[in-house]
């Protein structure tokens, strides 16, 4: 799954093409593409007809397009869920449409239309009601650093409560949200911190540095079109990211750490991995459960 960066590339592409134009059509292609809309992929099509969309969004790595009636207040959201290759292309409804095209979106104006193309089939789109400005089926998620509302102090409170590995918490959505595994490795790396350091062991200033070291190399990364370590993670005119050209840490095994020249360490963690430094950042004696 794309992470925050990636996430507000596509975000800001869709908010300069689509806000405040109005859906003529929709082609949604297989059971797939719809299985979060329970009615399926054709009651999904007849509900964005007519609809205009007032914005884009996003909550950590969560996207959604606001819809709403002429003259209305959104109401209603598109979530889009990228999943493992999703991407939402802006495109001339003349040109040939890419391999793996699984919804169009056509609008009243005649204009670019938008394509849903997913080689590997697991992302897609759903609906949900919009309270606050926010779809139901996201509300549970929380904020993330860059939220004007994010409460930097609370969040550390939260993190310093806590007994898991620091980088567990650094990756549950519910205490902050949009760090996934690339930006978290890369920020205990800036922060010289083993991602199995229990989290109530670390200091409320350590904390709050490595929360904004997260939200540095995440920014960073967005200033660079995210990460992409193939063709898949594109924005809405299908260039990729650059950041994988910058990273420190994440996929790094082997190499010299760029700090003290140490050989960087790939570890196990949960489904996935973590790479660190071993003079950097010393794993603690004690692992968290």
């Amino acid at each position: 799954m794309p992470e925050l960066p990636e996430v507000e590339v596509v975000r800001r592409g869709l908010a300069d093409h689509v806000t405040g134009r109005t859906l003529a059509g929709a082609q949604i292609r297989g059971h797939r593409v719809a299985r979060r809309h329970v009615p399926g992929p054709q009651d999904l099509a007849d509900r964005l007809l007519g609809r205009t969309l007032t914005g884009a969004h996003r909550r950590g790595k969560y996207l959604w397009l606001a819809l709403a009636d002429a003259g209305a207040a959104p109401d209603e959201a598109l979530i889009v869920h990228l999943g493992m290759s999703g991407q939402m292309l802006v495109a001339d409804p003349r040109t040939p449409e890419p391999k793996h095209t699984h919804a169009r979106l056509t609008f009243t104006d005649g204009g670019d239309e938008l394509r849903f193309v997913d080689q590997r089939t697991f992302g897609g789109f759903a609906l949900a009601d919009l309270v606050d400005g926010v779809p139901t089926s996201v509300a549970h998620i929380a904020l993330d650093p860059f939220d004007p509302d994010y409460d930097r102090a609370a969040v550390i409170a939260d993190v310093k409560r806590r007994r898991s590995g620091i980088k567990r918490v650094l990756l549950n959505q519910g205490v902050v949200s949009g760090i996934g595994n690339i930006y978290a490795d890369e920020a205990l790396w800036r922060a010289g911190i083993h991602g199995e350091r229990p989290a109530s062991d670390l200091t409320g200033p350590a904390i709050g540095r490595l929360l904004d070291h997260a939200k540095d190399v995440m920014a960073d990364a967005l200033e660079q079109g995210g990460t992409s370590f193939d063709e898949l993670y594109v924005n809405v005119n299908g260039a990729s990211g650059y950041f994988d050209r910058s990273l420190s840490a994440y996929g790094q095994e082997g190499r010299a750490c760029p700090r003290c020249g140490h050989t960087m360490r790939r570890e196990q963690f949960m489904n996935r991995s973590s790479t660190s430094c071993p003079r950097c950042q010393v794993r603690p004696r004690t692992i968290p459960g």
